[in-house]
């Protein structure tokens, strides 16, 4: 089964925050935090929208693919989460992989810390990987009960952190 990048990008950060996501639950409107990312990625590289594409498929988005050298861009606001980042990037380039679309290759951009990172796809190392999260992810996302809040510092910023905690005593 294929899933967003969004979703694999959340089983690497907060497995509740990828449960409640798949299941309806979005919060990302109500944050500051994911705004100021979205700025971040419309206005750092004005000129990428008019030589790049956008491309759909599987389910995936891909908000700037150069199609003439083969390359997604992603861009973040910081690399707290890299983890993240390169498998949510990571996924992208498999996704164009099961499409046919061979030898793609990722850079993750942070412009704020002036900072790129190069990622190249690696059939026989990341099919079993990625096909290792999506096995992981589909069980998750199949239990009844929600995965428990998991009280990380991250969780002071995350756009769920009301869900989670609202009413929470400790």
């Amino acid at each position: 089964m294929l899933f967003t990048a969004t979703i694999v990008a959340y089983f690497h950060t907060c497995k509740r925050k990828m449960y409640l996501h798949h299941h309806g639950i979005r919060m990302e409107h109500t944050s500051d935090v994911v705004y100021e990312g979205k700025l971040i990625g419309e206005s750092t590289y004005p000129e990428r929208a008019a030589k790049n594409t956008q491309l759909e498929l599987d389910g995936i988005k891909i908000d700037y693919y150069d199609a003439k050298t083969n390359t997604v861009h992603e861009t973040k606001k910081s690399d707290k989460m890299e983890q993240a980042h390169l498998a949510q990037v990571r996924y992208y380039l498999y996704v164009l992989h099961r499409n046919g679309i061979e030898g793609a290759r990722g850079i993750i951009e942070y412009p704020t810390l002036r900072q790129r990172q190069q990622l190249e796809f690696d059939p026989e190392q990341d099919i079993p990987l990625i096909e290792g999260w999506l096995s992981d992810i589909e069980q998750i996302l199949a239990q009844e009960e929600c995965p428990p809040v998991i009280n990380k510092s991250i969780c002071k910023n995350c756009s769920y952190y009301d869900y989670c905690y609202v009413g929470d005593e400790d």
